[in-house]
């Protein structure tokens, strides 16, 4: 019939019955005909398997059709420091920010709000945090994004929660989540482990005034995450300061040999030093010693030439050492020749043995006594 329209509204569906764009009615499912020309008159049609109801005019709606906005709809306000835990037939399908009001199709599915107070504590509990971390609804993973902060402490470390810039307390190993509503949120993660540094090539000039390159290789521990944290901004820049200072004050009031002769004595300087300002700010240095001590080229050669001289003075002590023994010896022996003429002969005797073994021929005048008398003969000057 011309002018009168068919409108059909599903099972799942509720129709706004609007005249000259305001409220007039809530359909439920059927059929309906309606005169539609001329009357201003319109069928919204809405499906109810999302169980919130949205609308642009939806203030409207409440303060100009406050009854039957009751009759249909279930209204649920969270406050300022709540959130609303939506919970669809058991399993949890929404989160409700604060301040929040949200309405809900009564003959929508079985709908359940939960509110938890974050005015004192922004931590959600574990099991709501893990069903927001595997969530698989796309409006609840898009609010865990949004709204949820998560992290994992791990079992070397220690975690340090700020909530809008002040410290509220330390986190133990484990995984946590916070709301992030009507507060700023931060966790910080400060290693427990034994770590280590390496401050390389500084130049620096001894007390003569030579200019070295000194390697130094430290090991420390966070004892206090909390002092590491608040006293200074960053904890291993003031460690490696702190290093780099200790180093020059001690190279600065010592000699090369100093150095060279006793580096033991400049690490331990180096550590004191060092480990009396970490110990201010919450790190325990464990070790502080010196890798390298590199030397310019001429100096190297300078030394190179110091130390050959100084072997080359004491292989010279030892020779002479070994040469006045080896006198004294044949002074000693001489001594004991003179003192037994028996002693002579033999060593005459000696020195005839070694003379024949390097003579091929020889031709004797005088017979066996005169060999041995007169071949071999040491004569003694009197004195």
């Amino acid at each position: 019939m011309f002018g009168i329209k068919r409108f059909v509204v599903g099972q799942t569906e509720r129709a706004l019955d609007m005249r000259n764009r305001q409220l007039n009615d809530i359909l439920g499912p059927g059929v309906y005909w309606m005169f539609t020309p001329f009357s201003g008159r319109s069928l919204q049609v809405v499906d109810i398997s999302n169980p919130r109801f949205t609308h642009p005019a939806l203030d409207a709606f409440r303060r100009d059709n406050a009854e039957l906005i009751e009759a249909s709809f279930e209204v649920v306000e969270v406050g300022d420091f709540e959130v609303g835990l939506e919970y669809t037939k058991g399993r949890l399908s929404g989160v409700i920010p604060p301040g929040s009001e949200v309405l809900y199709w009564k003959d929508a599915s079985d709908i359940r709000v939960e509110r938890v107070n974050i005015e004192d504590d922004p931590q959600i509990t574990e099991p709501v945090a893990s069903l927001l971390a595997q969530a698989r609804l796309p409006a609840l993973a898009t609010a865990a994004r949004q709204f949820v902060l998560a992290t994992e402490v791990s079992g070397d470390s220690v975690g340090l929660l700020y909530v809008n810039g002040e410290l509220a307390r330390q986190l133990k190993p484990g995984a946590y989540a916070f709301w992030r509503f009507n507060r700023n949120i931060k966790v910080e993660h400060v290693e427990l482990r034994l770590q280590a540094m390496e401050v390389s090539g500084q130049e620096i000039l001894t007390k003569d005034k030579v200019s070295l390159r000194i390697n130094v290789s430290a090991l420390y521990q966070v004892a206090d995450p909390v002092m590491a944290r608040t006293v200074v901004k960053d904890y291993v820049d003031a460690l490696y300061r702190q290093l780099q200072f200790a180093l020059r004050a001690a190279v600065g009031t010592r000699t090369l040999d100093a150095l060279l002769s006793d580096k033991g004595a400049l690490e331990t300087t180096l550590f004191e030093a060092t480990a009396t300002s970490a110990a201010d700010y919450g790190v325990t240095l464990k070790h502080a010693g010196v890798k390298d001590i590199i030397l310019p080229g001429d100096m190297k050669d300078i030394l190179n030439q110091v130390v050959s001289a100084e072997k080359a003075a004491q292989a010279n002590v030892i020779k002479r050492r070994e040469e006045t023994a080896a006198t004294r010896s044949l002074l000693n022996t001489a001594k004991l020749m003179d003192e037994n003429p028996t002693l002579m002969r033999l060593k005459e005797l000696e020195t005839l043995e070694k003379v024949t073994e390097k003579v091929d021929r020889m031709t004797v005048f005088g017979g066996l006594d005169s060999v041995l008398q007169d071949t071999v003969r040491i004569n003694v000057r009197p004195d």
